[in-house]
C-alpha cells in the first residue's frame, strides 16, 4: 500500500465521527429510544461489536430483525453514522435493528468486512433468541458501501445455505469495484473510488469476485426481494440500475425508488422527499418481516 494512501485512509477512518453529518437532519422518528445495547458477535475473524436497537415498550416475545451495515467507503469504521436510520426503523417498522461494527480499511482488506457482515447476520438468524429476535424473520440492508455489503451478504447466505434473509435494502449501493470509474463531479469521485480499490481491494483480481462486486455474480436467482434506492446524479446509479435489471431477470422482486436531481447523500437534499422514502422503506421492512400467522 502506498504511504500516501495509508495516510489518507487512516485519516478518513479516524475522523469519521467528526466529519460525517448527513444524518443530523434525518431524525424523523426514534430519537426518544434509549442508547443501543452493545454486544459482541462471533465471526470467522473473531468477535465484532454490534449495536442493538429496540423499543423498551414492546411486550414479551421475539421480534423480527433488520441487520444493518453502515456506509463509509469501507474505509470508515463508524456505525453511528447511520444511527438515524436504525432508530427510524425500530420506531416505524417495529424491528430490532442490529448495526454491525465491522472492521474496515486500512486495517483490513477484502474480504474481511464482507465475511464479518455475513457471519454477524447469520449469527442473528441462528442465535436471535439471545437478543430477543425471531431468526426466521431477518432482513438485511445498508447505505452506500453498506448497501454493497448487504448485497454481498445475501449472495453469501444463499451460496453457503447459512440463513435466508426475508428482504435486502440496498441504499445507493456500491456494487462494482472492478470497473474503471467514469469521470464526473459527483460526491463519489473517481479519486475516492480508486483509493478504495487500492486500500481495501489491493488484489485487482479480487475486485470482480461476486462478494466484492455483486454485479458480476453469474447467478442472481433465489435471492431475497429487494428495495433499491438510487439517486439521479449519483455516480453509483449505473451499477445499481444494472443490478436491478439482473435481479428482475432472475425473478427477484425489486421495489425501486430514485430520488430526482440528487447526488449520493440523496436523503439530505429534500427532507420532505426523504421522509417519504424512509417511510416507504419502513413499510417494506414491516411487510416482509411480518409474522405470516399473526400478521406482524
Amino acid at each position: 500500500m502506498r504511504l500516501d494512501d495509508r495516510v489518507r485512509a487512516t485519516l478518513m477512518h479516524a475522523t469519521a465521527r467528526w466529519t460525517v453529518r448527513h444524518g443530523d437532519v434525518l431524525r424523523f422518528a426514534g430519537s426518544d429510544l434509549p442508547a443501543p445495547e452493545r454486544i459482541r458477535v462471533p465471526t470467522r475473524y473473531g468477535h465484532v461489536p454490534a449495536h442493538v436497537y429496540r423499543d423498551p415498550s414492546w411486550g414479551p416475545g421475539p421480534r423480527p430483525a433488520y441487520v444493518h451495515f453502515h456506509g463509509g467507503a469501507l474505509l470508515m469504521r463508524y456505525p453511528e453514522m447511520d444511527d438515524f436510520w436504525c432508530r427510524y426503523l425500530v420506531a416505524q417498522a417495529g424491528v430490532v435493528v442490529v448495526n454491525v461494527d465491522f472492521r474496515a480499511g486500512p486495517y483490513v482488506s477484502y474480504p474481511v468486512a464482507q465475511h464479518e457482515c455475513h457471519d454477524a447476520a447469520a449469527w442473528v438468524a441462528a442465535h436471535g433468541d439471545e437478543v430477543g429476535v425471531d431468526g426466521d424473520r431477518v432482513a438485511v440492508g445498508g447505505l452506500s458501501s453498506g448497501g454493497g455489503l448487504a448485497a454481498s451478504v445475501c449472495l453469501q447466505a444463499r451460496d453457503r445455505g447459512s440463513f435466508r434473509p426475508v428482504l435486502q435494502v440496498l441504499g445507493v449501493p456500491a456494487l462494482d469495484v472492478a470497473s474503471e470509474p467514469e469521470p464526473g463531479p459527483g460526491m463519489v469521485s473517481p479519486a475516492l473510488r480508486r483509493l478504495v480499490r487500492r486500500v481495501y481491494f489491493p488484489d485487482p483480481e479480487s475486485r470482480r469476485e461476486p462478494y466484492a462486486s455483486p454485479v458480476f455474480a453469474p447467478d442472481l436467482t433465489d435471492l431475497p426481494p429487494a428495495v433499491l434506492l438510487t439517486a439521479e446524479r449519483d455516480t453509483l446509479r449505473v451499477e445499481s440500475d444494472l443490478y436491478m435489471a439482473r435481479l428482475r431477470d432472475a425473478g427477484v422482486r425489486v421495489v425501486h425508488d430514485t430520488t430526482p436531481d440528487a447526488d449520493h447523500y440523496f436523503l439530505s437534499d429534500d427532507l420532505v422527499r426523504a421522509a417519504g422514502t424512509m417511510a416507504m422503506v419502513a413499510r417494506q421492512v414491516r411487510k416482509h418481516t411480518s409474522d405470516p400467522v399473526s400478521g406482524g
